[in-house]
């Protein structure tokens, strides 16, 4: 009888060699992002491809860092670009060797995938809480401002 195999096996096996051809030696990089970069910038950015040096060092014993290049949207370009130095060292750190010296930023759409995320539903009594406590404003903006921030502070999101 067969055992059983883990998934991660063979999702390895099918995309590895696309992943080969992008310069990655495993899918591991893309499971373990969230864990580099933290799960806020990871839903904005994605590593593409990392570039190796086409040259290899004259000392033949230890290979040369590469060239990480990563998806962002443009909002969050500025703030992985401050936060390069401490991302190429959790990445080096999470394998064990300086592998990546440089990011270079591509910026683009990143795929969120998956479903869009459900719709917040409002409770009708907690609603007409917020009408009540926004209704003694005279300014009609602020009022409809202030009841805009109260519907969405007591939305709550549908269980899954």
């Amino acid at each position: 009888m067969a055992r059983v195999k883990p998934l991660a096996e063979l999702i390895e096996s099918c995309i590895g060699p696309a992943f080969a051809a992008q310069g990655f030696a495993s899918t591991d990089i893309l499971a373990a992002w969230p864990e580099i970069v933290g799960e806020r910038l990871a839903r904005y950015c994605r590593p593409s491809k990392l570039e190796w040096p086409k040259r290899r060092r004259k000392d033949g014993n230890t290979p040369e860092s590469g060239t990480l290049v990563v998806r962002v949207e443009g909002v969050f370009a500025i703030e992985l670009q401050h936060l390069a130095p401490v991302v190429i060292q959790r990445i080096n750190a999470h394998y064990g060797w300086a592998c990546v010296s440089r990011i270079v930023l591509q910026q683009d759409r990143v795929g969120r995938g998956g479903r869009p995320a459900p719709r917040t539903g409002i409770d009708p009594s907690r609603a007409v809480e917020v009408k009540r406590a926004v209704a003694a404003i005279d300014d009609d903006g602020l009022r409809a401002a202030l009841d805009r921030l109260g519907i969405a502070a007591v939305a709550t999101r549908p269980e899954r």
